[in-house]
């Protein structure tokens, strides 16, 4: 049934389980919208390529962060940042048969990418022709490469307001500052949340100074290493994150390196209880800190985006950067209402102006005024 039948605007939001991060996104985005009376569906860009390609690409990722983080590095390098680098990625024309056959059977009202491929796909097939609704790209990261950067797309909205200018000028589109797409529970339970309950619940001590530490869904990058830090210092208990990575949750939980658990559904309490959050991904879960009032250390991020997005929050103020033990022990320890140089407050007032200053509110996803010029966009490339 499409919009003009149903009476309702249908959206189609593009996403891609690389992790979590990005389908966290896109679900809160079509609960928003839901509530504004669209129809929406959520799809994985992954399932829109042929012979099941979508699925090696994604293992290929996550086995990339887990054993050669250095191969990733040198992919981003080349793929994703170069100057010269394509302005498309080479797996873009594999999945735009099927997005055009998605559009078809059931037209959209507007379709909304929360994932570089996903923008990339879109804004092809529209300077194509192929798609005839208007294209939006939500940004996730705050350190936006290239390839989320196609000018057949028609409006860019991003967290980071220190780079929609960047991103205007390089599609030769509108881009807007939006807040961080993050569930409302994040900031609401940091005021109501029982810290004392939080603490029974996962056996924690009372006088402990609880730091949660993640490195994503898949429990990535330096994540021992860190948990180890922070326990051997004797002023913090990690709360170890470890998303589906079993492994990892036994290996923690076997060296004794504070508290290890797999995937919860009671982070928004979480966070309201701890100190600080130790995050090495500088994605989602840094946005709901922000929400949440948290401090956040993105400290030895993983290879590519993950370290161009601490080096972005770092410069804007929402976030510590650092990259040995020693700096992040300091970071810490100058936290809290004594703190001596203010971080907690700074930092928080920071993250919190993301979400009051934004000018475009992303649970209504409007259609941008002027469509796309199909020729000029179809030569044109981000620079």
């Amino acid at each position: 049934m499409t919009a003009g039948e149903s009476g309702r605007r249908r959206v189609l939001v593009i996403s891609a389980a690389m992790g979590a991060g990005h389908d966290g996104v896109a679900a809160e985005l079509a609960r928003r919208l839901a509530a504004e009376g669209a129809d929406v569906e959520i799809i994985d860009v992954l399932r829109l390529f042929p012979l099941r390609l979508g699925s090696v690409l994604r293992s290929g990722y996550h086995g990339m962060i887990r054993c050669a983080p250095w191969l990733y590095e040198l992919i981003y390098q080349v793929f994703f940042i170069a100057k010269r680098a394509p302005g498309t990625s080479p797996f873009t024309a594999l999945a735009m048969a099927g997005l055009r056959e998605l559009a078809a059977s059931r037209p959209p009202d507007e379709v909304v990418s929360t994932f570089h491929v996903a923008a990339q796909v879109a804004g092809e097939l529209r300077a194509r022709g192929g798609l005839p609704c208007p294209s939006t790209v939500l940004v996730t990261d705050f350190a936006v490469h290239r390839l989320w950067l196609h000018p057949g797309n028609d409006r860019y909205l991003c967290p980071n307001p220190a780079v929609i200018g960047d991103i205007a000028a390089a599609t030769g589109r509108p881009a807007l500052h939006c807040a961080p797409v993050v569930r409302p529970e994040f900031a609401r339970r940091a005021a109501d949340a029982d810290a004392a309950e939080v603490r029974r619940r996962i056996g924690a001590a009372g006088g402990e100074r609880l730091v949660l530490v993640t490195g994503g869904a898949w429990g990535v990058g330096r994540v021992v290493g860190t948990a180890r830090a922070l326990a051997r210092s004797g002023r913090y208990t990690p709360v170890v994150l470890c998303g589906g990575n079993e492994r990892l949750r036994r290996r923690l939980r076997g060296a004794g390196y504070g508290i290890a658990l797999g995937w919860r559904d009671d982070v928004p309490e979480l966070m309201a209880a701890a100190y600080a959050l130790v995050d090495n991904g500088a994605g989602l879960a840094c946005e709901e800190a922000f929400a949440a009032g948290l401090p956040v250390v993105v400290h030895r991020p993983i290879a590519g985006h993950g370290r161009d997005g601490a080096g972005a929050m770092a410069r804007l103020g929402v976030a510590a950067h650092t990259r040995d033990d020693a700096a992040l022990l300091r970071v810490l320890d100058t936290l809290g209402s004594g703190g001596a140089d203010g971080r907690r407050d700074g930092t928080a007032a920071v993250a919190a102006a993301l979400f009051t200053g934004s000018p475009a509110q992303a649970g209504l996803v409007s259609a941008p005024p002027r469509p796309p010029e199909p020729e000029s966009a179809a030569t044109g490339r981000a620079r």
